[in-house]
């Protein structure tokens, strides 16, 4: 049984049976429902704006080539305090798809030999069925990688203050049991 798969609220697929030679640009500007919808699945406060400029073209024989940029303005939760802190999502966008038939997406590793794979080098191709691609995600794809995993306010330490008698914080309960517990700690 197939399951079915979540679109992108940004979807947008291009027909790449026929690609101008010199490409077809999309921009994606992200609507008030997009934005929430991609604030509410990326976990973040809200999405202020949200813009992919993307070209796709021709690749090979029968491979398409996307790239572009995604750039949002983003609201999160700050990691320490919980207080909203503004951030920036700023990706260029590279991917090559291949038809799910082609020959150059097959990858021969039961043929044995050793496999290069290059960490900064570009992804290896994705493959896709029918005629048509979804730019759409492939922007949201690239938007969640640029979302900092991690955001902090400005202004806080880089440590949080280690508890103890000098500074006036005494131990909890839980930490007084652990203490005894593991006394070398």
């Amino acid at each position: 049984m197939k399951h079915p798969v979540e679109k992108s609220p940004i979807s947008f697929e291009v027909n790449v049976a026929r690609l101008p030679k010199r490409g077809m640009p999309v921009v994606i500007e992200a609507t008030a429902a997009q934005r929430e919808a991609l604030a509410k699945i990326h976990g973040l406060v809200s999405v202020e704006r949200l813009r992919a400029d993307l070209v796709v073209t021709s690749w090979k024989r029968n491979g398409v080539q996307v790239r572009g940029r995604v750039e949002a303005d983003i609201v999160q939760s700050c990691v320490v305090t919980l207080d909203p802190v503004d951030g920036k999502v700023d990706e260029e966008v590279s991917a090559v798809f291949l038809p799910e038939d082609s020959k150059l997406g097959r990858e021969s590793f039961g043929l044995g030999g050793e496999i290069l794979i290059d960490v900064d080098g570009p992804d290896s191709p994705e493959t896709f069925s029918g005629d048509r691609i979804d730019v759409g995600a492939l922007a949201e794809e690239f938007f969640g990688l640029g979302i900092d995993p991690y955001p902090r306010k400005q202004g806080l330490p880089a440590a949080l203050p280690e508890p103890d008698a000098e500074r006036g914080l005494e131990e909890g309960e839980l930490q007084k049991k652990l203490r005894k517990l593991f006394p070398d700690s």
